[in-house]
């Protein structure tokens, strides 16, 4: 089939690659405009259309979907289906309209649930045992067009959600690869989403990702966990904020107030609602990340000092 590829962060790679490596055709690639990065806010383009530039693709980065220019451009390329994955704009009907399969989107999760931007983050901060990807037919509403074809991966104790997304990511490019197969060949049927089990995922911000001491130790772990890389956890320490890599739940520890503080030479420990924490890579204000045990015999910890 011939194809135009949407998709903006390194996520999305390798579904391209997997797709620029199939019999299909990729005409072009739909990506984000390029954004301001780096201490000198210079654009940068997007990684996916990078890649794109590489392969010698033509890449379109329009601000709106809907753009008369970008729709007029669409047509004329003619594709047979669209495959999406992490674009990262809203799509409206009249580009919806266009290819003949219309588009098609690898999800990050086991739909209907965690329907959204953010549903390997979700999955991770409430604790599923099970996630996975598939691929569906995008229609108007949030994530809920029929579906083409899924998989399932485990979540590991220690998965952060960047570790798990960059799993799904490779699974999950051969599932969108061979669902281009499967409606190339007529050999797929989507099936309508079950009305039971729906849940949302919208994006974790930097206010969601702030640690709660009070809370249990498995939930300050699975919030640590679910914000690493992004939106980054964090707590105060003297008033400045203390950004923190994944935590370990320690069972046995020793009885600490939430928040409390307990350095020794190789950890330091935090008091929650139940057990404490022991702290892994932390980043104060301003400085590069480095080990817990560094930062509090760099900082001199008094017996007052907690992080709030």
């Amino acid at each position: 089939m011939r194809l135009v590829f949407a998709g903006t962060p390194e996520t999305a790679l390798p579904a391209l690659d997997a797709l620029l490596a199939s019999a299909h055709e990729v005409a072009a690639v739909v990506t984000r405009p390029d954004a301001p990065a780096g201490r000198g806010r210079r654009l940068v383009a997007s990684p996916v259309a990078e890649r794109a530039a590489e392969a010698g693709i033509e890449v379109l980065k329009p601000a709106k979907a809907g753009d008369p220019e970008f729709l007029d451009r669409l047509r004329a390329i003619a594709p047979d289906c669209c495959p999406v994955v992490a674009y990262g704009a809203l799509l409206p009907e009249a580009a919806l309209a266009i290819p003949r399969h219309g588009w098609v989107n690898l999800h990050f999760s086991l739909l209907p649930a965690w329907r959204g931007a953010a549903p390997v983050q979700h999955a991770v901060l409430h604790g599923d045992d099970m996630t996975g990807a598939a691929t569906f037919q995008i229609e108007k509403g949030l994530d809920t067009g029929p579906v083409y074809g899924v998989l399932t991966e485990p979540i590991r104790p220690d998965d952060t959600a960047g570790a798990l997304l960059d799993r799904l990511a490779v699974a999950g490019a051969r599932l969108l690869a061979d669902t281009m197969d499967g409606i190339e060949a007529g050999a797929l049927d989507p099936r309508p989403q079950p009305a039971e089990g729906v849940s949302v995922a919208p994006k974790l911000t930097p206010a969601d990702a702030r640690v709660d001491w009070r809370a249990p130790a498995h939930r300050v772990d699975r919030l640590v966990r679910a914000c690493t890389p992004a939106p980054g956890a964090w707590t105060e320490f003297r008033g400045a904020r203390l950004k923190l890599g994944p935590v370990r739940p320690v069972p046995d520890g020793p009885a600490l107030a939430p928040g409390e503080l307990a350095a020794g030479k190789r950890e330091v420990l935090v008091g929650t609602a139940t057990h404490p924490v022991a702290l892994g890579e932390v980043r104060p204000e301003g400085k590069r990340p480095m080990a817990a045990a560094d930062w509090a015999r760099g900082v001199n910890l008094v017996g007052k000092d907690a992080l709030l």
